[in-house]
């Protein structure tokens, strides 16, 4: 096999055509891993919603809370149901929770976007014990008061702790500011149930009801007493589901899918790089060739030299490709959901795993451009390499 640094230094010698080939496939690269960097962003935002436990009573055939009502004569029949967990002084953990969007001012968009606001009751909160208080206190029922998200306070200048909010009859007080790790529930605003009604003419019942279940085996004969309830015509969805399948309907979905369009598409010009590049490279070295098959190289050999200094070339622009996306990692930004009609908040995740899949892209590059160049060096004959001039 021929030395390696036979290759590198050859790389080294054609410093012009390695920087712009490498260039190329590092912005092919640097596409692919940004569009892997917003996909693992949103899906650590939806995996990290939800409770194993818990489910979502919701309106039969709707596919989101908005979308959704329960009469409150229904949840008073659902909180009813055997194998719902008890909490603190044997309160029932069924929570009855409405949803209604809000505009606010936001960083990128002065005139407004779409946010969500959850009304619950005491239990509610209480069924997300991983809600952390960031700054202010919890909001208290009865009262106009709202507590944010963290993704909502960073987003929206309006919605931090002390300010006041105006949606639906009047002025709402912010009181706090709340992270539920890495959840959807940062991008909400939550208040209290009776409240919001009050404001948006809603007589009574809710849009869902959050349940959780003593144990993983009642979560099916919970599903299976509810959805078969003639009075009811209600339906159930395990929370970390419903998390899941926001994911389809949101616009990251409809981005990734342009971006990894868009990295493919430039794949095969950097490809078509560089082949020309090595094209050009076997042209120039035609002597070299044949003194290298003199000396008893094989044309294996031939082949393998320089299938690895496309690969080699494919590598440094993939690096650089990696390093174009690396400064996105924890950059907040926010897309919109087609079912929720709002706005969630979440990172760019540059994550080991997406760098190495750019890398690997990278080399796949370098492997398919390569391979044609090397095999024509690798199918010159000993007399003929050494009279091209």
């Amino acid at each position: 096999m021929l030395p390696l640094r036979y290759n590198l230094r050859n790389l080294v010698e054609r410093k012009g055509t390695t920087i712009m080939t490498a260039t190329g496939i590092a912005l092919t690269v640097a596409v692919l891993v940004t569009s892997l960097a917003l996909m693992f962003g949103m899906n650590a935002v939806f995996a990290g919603s939800g409770h194993p436990l818990q489910v979502l009573v919701m309106r039969e055939s709707a596919n989101a809370e908005l979308s959704s009502t329960v009469k409150e004569e229904s949840w008073q029949v659902v909180r009813a149901f055997p194998g719902i967990a008890l909490g603190a002084g044997d309160q029932v953990l069924a929570s009855p929770e409405g949803m209604q969007i809000i505009n606010l001012p936001s960083l990128e968009n002065p005139a407004g976007m779409n946010v969500t606001i959850r009304g619950m009751l005491p239990v509610g909160r209480m069924m997300r014990e991983n809600a952390t208080l960031l700054a202010g206190r919890w909001n208290e029922p009865g009262k106009r008061e709202v507590v944010v998200g963290t993704g909502i306070a960073q987003r929206y200048p309006a919605a931090h702790v002390g300010q006041t909010l105006k949606f639906g009859r009047g002025s709402w007080e912010v009181v706090g500011e709340f992270v539920v790790g890495d959840s959807a529930a940062n991008s909400e605003l939550w208040t209290d149930l009776s409240q919001l009604r009050g404001d948006f003419e809603q007589a009574g019942g809710c849009n869902s009801v959050l349940v959780r279940l003593e144990s993983a085996s009642a979560i099916a004969s919970f599903t299976s007493a509810i959805e078969g309830d003639q009075r009811l015509t209600l339906s159930v969805t395990p929370e970390q589901t419903y998390y899941k399948e926001l994911t389809k309907s949101s616009t990251g979905s409809f981005l990734q899918f342009i971006g990894f369009f868009v990295a493919v598409i430039m794949a095969i010009g950097a490809g078509f790089a560089a082949t020309n590049t090595m094209y050009a490279a076997v042209s120039r070295r035609s002597r070299e060739i044949g003194t290298l098959r003199a000396l008893g190289f094989s044309r294996i050999a031939i082949l393998l030299s320089f299938v690895f200094e496309s690969i080699c070339l494919a590598l440094i622009g993939g690096v650089l490709g990696c390093m174009i996306a690396l400064p996105l990692n924890n950059l907040s930004a926010g897309i919109g959901n087609f079912q929720t009609f709002s706005e969630m908040a979440f990172k760019f995740r540059v994550t080991p795993m997406a760098m190495v899949m750019g890398l690997l892209f990278s080399v796949t590059i370098g492997l398919i451009g390569g391979f044609l160049p090397a095999w024509s060096a690798s199918r010159k004959g000993i007399v003929a390499a050494m009279r091209d001039i």
